[in-house]
This record gives structure tokens, sequence and C-alpha cells, in this order.
């Protein structure tokens, strides 16, 4: 669990459920105690993309300023393209799908944003998917 804004900065939200996110201890270390990443909670719909095949995490290329700075400022600070093991834990995730190892609705469970973005790219059917992946 991470304070989403830190105690450090408001120490009035230290035990408010309002203020924890549940993340991944490398992401909140890196996030550490910025006010600069964006809080999941408050988001647009769709302001990450996920692009196939790289996996790599981009802005929706339809934000507007300061929104599209903001959300680069995240990926950035969050590393979530520049550290392999991220990128690399996306494919295990997609490759059994792919495999046909999982079904759609287990992505959708253990992987849901990977999920969203294959059903919002109209990707959902494996073969579709694997052939740009160029898994099987």
């Amino acid at each position: 669990m991470d304070h989403f804004i830190p105690k450090s900065e408001e120490p009035k939200l230290a035990y408010e459920w309002d203020n924890f996110r549940l993340a991944c201890l490398k992401l909140n270390a890196r996030k550490g105690k910025s006010l600069d990443v964006i809080d999941p909670f408050a988001l647009p719909p769709d302001s990450f993309i996920l692009d196939f095949p790289s996996l790599l995490i981009k802005p929706h290329p339809h934000l507007l300023e300061p929104l599209k700075a903001r959300v680069i400022k995240t990926i950035d600070q969050l590393q979530l393209n520049q550290d392999d093991k991220c990128v690399e834990g996306r494919l295990e995730w997609l490759k059994p799908y792919c495999e046909e190892e999982h079904t759609f609705q287990h992505l959708q469970k253990k992987a849901p944003f990977i999920a969203y973005e294959l059903k919002r790219q109209g990707l959902v059917e494996v073969e579709k998917i694997a052939y740009i992946m160029g898994v099987r």
C-alpha cells in the first residue's frame, strides 16, 4: 500500500483510506514523495494506451496539454518503459493468452489494462494479437 499524497506533504492524510493506493514496492519507491505522478483515481479513461507489439505505455494521441505532459511525466518517473522488467512483465501476461493457455476473462482479471487495450484496439481475437506479436 502507498500513501498517494506523501505523509510528509499532508500528515493529516496518513490514516485516510482515500489516500491509499495499491502499488508494488518498485513503483512505490520510484514514485517516492513526488506529487507529479497522476492519481489513477482521478484519471480520465484512455489517458494511457498500450502500443502493440512494442508493449510500451504511451499517452493517448488525442490527449491535450497539460494532461499529456503529466502522463509522460508519470510514465518516465515510474520507468514504465525504461525498465525491461516492466515491459517483459506485460509480455508474460500476453504470451500465454496468444498461445491460448489463458482465456480473455483470465487476462481481464489478472492484467486488466492489457485486456482493456486489446478490446479497445479490436485485438481480442487471439489470431490477431498473436500475429502482431509474432507469437505461436
